[in-house]
């Protein structure tokens, strides 16, 4: 497919001023787009739209009342000196800084025997340090030198410490021990020689998960805000049978939780969908005597068609920390938006900026698969990094072709500034002007070989070109 689909057969498309060819998935995904349609009209929908987010926040703080917010950013802030620490002391170790060296990366790379998935955390390690002044980098050169390395006894007082930090975020025992157990185990992990699959649910057990994405405060605040968009989304279409949900990457369902309490009695048709069925088999236990919900396999990266999903079928898809996971967040969110019912509704649970605890634990989990030949092909291409900010995300789903609600916590809000956690949510636009895909697809058949055949269509508002960073040699 690769070498037929040339500029001169994707130009001149009916209806085309634009277009990105999306490589991955099982099928190569053509994005296309037309004219630039000028100011958008406001979203019919857009008072009571920012009407329920306001009553979301307003459930979002209901549910983590009586935690005093002003020692959040603080508690976040000492986990992220351990992970510091813990990166410092592991870059130590290599014995490559000592005696003034200045080691390149590469060279950095192979004394901690990085499994090549995983160079991207590393030199995140590096990026970070730099940014904390614990590291300097040789301008131009690829190089280091000057690592602050802390001595063993202060990394260990930054391990024992996590508990208390731990406790006033709101995190159970076991993530404690989660911690302090990846960063045991980082120089291995980072190797590929133990998984962290096994440090997160030791024995098949989840709690450990649950207390990072149910129990905590910023967790609890985000599920209950979203659950009540989903609420909100029940009543405003009570009189057209039941909500049709899909929960896409639910995990162990966190967030699940939430949303059924806040749904009740309300009647549903709710696809609990997982890539692992290890969390389908949890959920059934969790959710199984819930009347609507049903559970089946789903991957945000491959075709939803070819997973037994139609069009137009769902009137809200509910995504949890799991988006930052799609090769290319334009795709993902045209699949969706195709998914969605005319007026429906799309609502996402995001970490909008960077925590270092998760460069030295959860990060690991979100590497390029060993197998894989490529990564983000998104904005996010060729800069080692997982998590786009809020107004990233806002901007692909206006490019999607969605209308985007006010962004959850607000920015000024205590938990939007320490944890990042925020809800963002979307309504399918029933405006603008796109191209038709069944044109393009017909035209593309007239100009390609009958094997293997057009790649998927989508037609979106607009396209967002990476643009790959030219900077410092790795």
């Amino acid at each position: 497919m690769n070498d037929v689909l040339t500029d001169e057969v994707l130009g001149g498309l009916p209806g085309v001023t634009d277009w990105q060819l999306v490589r991955g998935g099982g099928r190569d995904s053509l994005l296309v787009a037309g004219p630039s349609p000028g100011p958008r009209p406001p979203a019919d929908a857009g008072r009571a739209d920012a009407d329920a987010a306001g009553r979301a926040a307003d459930a979002g703080d209901a549910s983590v009342r009586g935690t005093d917010p002003a020692p959040l950013a603080a508690l976040m802030r000492q986990l992220d000196e351990a992970a510091l620490l813990t990166m410092a002391r592991v870059l130590d170790r290599t014995r490559l800084f000592r005696d003034a060296g200045r080691p390149h990366t590469d060279e950095i790379l192979a004394a901690l025997a990085v499994a090549p998935r995983h160079a991207w955390i590393v030199r995140r390690w590096l990026s970070t340090l730099t940014a904390e002044d614990r590291l300097r980098p040789a301008a131009a050169t690829g190089r280091h030198h000057r690592l602050t390395a802390p001595d063993r006894r202060d990394h260990a007082r930054a391990l024992r410490d996590l508990e208390g930090a731990c406790a006033g975020l709101g995190y159970p025992a076991s993530m404690t021990r989660f911690f302090r157990a990846a960063a045991e185990r980082l120089p291995l992990l980072l190797q590929d020689r133990t998984s962290l699959h096994e440090v997160l649910f030791p024995d098949g057990e989840t709690d450990t998960a649950q207390g990072n994405y149910r129990d905590s405060v910023p967790s609890r605040w985000a599920n209950h805000a979203a659950a009540a968009l989903l609420a909100a989304e029940a009543g405003r279409r009570s009189e057209r049978g039941p909500l049709r949900v899909l929960e896409a990457g639910a995990g162990v369902g966190g967030t699940t939780t939430a949303v059924l309490e806040a749904l009740g009695d309300t009647p549903v048709d709710y696809l609990f969908t997982d890539v692992s069925p290890f969390f389908l088999r949890a959920a059934k236990e969790a959710f199984g005597d819930r009347p609507g919900v049903r559970y089946a396999l789903f991957d945000i990266q491959a075709d939803p068609h070819g997973q037994g999903l139609e069009p137009g079928s769902r009137d809200v898809v509910l995504a949890a920390n799991v988006l930052h996971n799609a090769r290319h967040a334009g795709r993902c969110l045209a699949d969706l938006r195709e998914l969605l019912a005319p007026d429906g509704l799309l609502v996402m649970i995001e970490s909008c900026r960077e925590h270092y605890q998760a460069l030295t634990s959860m990060y690991l989990l979100m590497s390029p698969g060993p197998d894989e030949e490529g990564w983000f092909t998104d904005l996010r291409a060729g800069q080692d990094r997982v998590f786009l900010t809020a107004e990233e995300w806002t901007r692909q789903l206006d490019a999607a072709g969605f209308d985007p609600l006010p962004v959850l916590p607000h920015e000024a809000h205590p938990l939007a500034a320490a944890a990042g956690q925020r809800v963002i949510a979307g309504r399918v636009r029933a405006h603008g002007a796109r191209p038709d895909p069944g044109r393009v697809r017909a035209a593309l058949a007239d100009r390609l070989p009958p094997s293997p055949g057009p790649p998927r269509v989508h037609s979106v508002d607009e396209i967002i070109h990476p643009t790959i960073p030219t900077g410092e040699p790795r």
